[in-house]
């Protein structure tokens, strides 16, 4: 069986042109510094079985992050997502893009047609695509149709509070999932021997 993903060099392009969090933060002026140091600062504490969850087991995943440092859904939920990639370890290599530096990876990207942002690219250690999430989690999305579609429209799970930590708690599925992806597929088994 042969394993592709054609868009693997753009994704390995895009990747190595990107940049750690901390460097990525330095791009923006001192109101949205500001913004990002207060989203970090409001970060719930990880779950005690966070590291387990996230242990990539010798696999090396590569997480792109396609942003805008202006962005209030960026500031909201980036601050997370690096979170999470420094409670993995070393194994996980998490990086960030402006989101109008690669017009071809911003289109390829886009949801609903549109270019929104985070998205956030899951790869192996070959830039073969994982999964991709982002634009919004899902407890913004309820919380959103509440105000939005008014009641009309009732929803089951829409957030009562303490959103945040859901939001957390979702990107934290999110990567598990993609980390367990990665540690059993058959291509990487086999290059592992386990």
């Amino acid at each position: 069986m042969s394993y592709l993903d054609l868009r693997s060099d753009l994704f390995q392009r895009a990747f190595q042109g990107a940049v750690p969090y901390g460097d990525y933060l330095t791009t923006g002026n001192d109101r949205e510094r500001a913004a990002w140091a207060r989203a970090e600062a409001a970060l719930p504490a990880l779950p005690d079985d966070a590291g387990t969850r996230l242990d990539p087991a010798g696999r090396i995943v590569n997480v792109l992050c396609l942003s805008g440092i202006w962005c209030g859904d960026c500031v909201r939920s980036v601050p997370v997502v690096a979170r999470l990639a420094e409670a993995a370890g070393p194994s996980v290599d998490f990086r960030l893009v402006d989101r109008d530096a690669i017009p071809e990876l911003r289109d390829e990207l886009r949801v609903l047609g549109a270019m929104r942002v985070p998205m956030v690219v899951f790869l192996t250690e070959d830039f073969h695509e994982i999964g991709r999430y982002g634009d919004r989690p899902l407890t913004v999305y309820r919380d959103k149709a509440v105000t939005e579609l008014g009641a009309a429209c009732p929803l089951p799970g829409s957030a009562d509070g303490g959103a945040l930590a859901a939001e957390t708690d979702e990107w934290l599925d999110v990567f598990e999932r993609m980390i367990l992806m990665a540690r059993l597929a058959p291509p990487l088994r086999a290059r592992h021997g386990d």
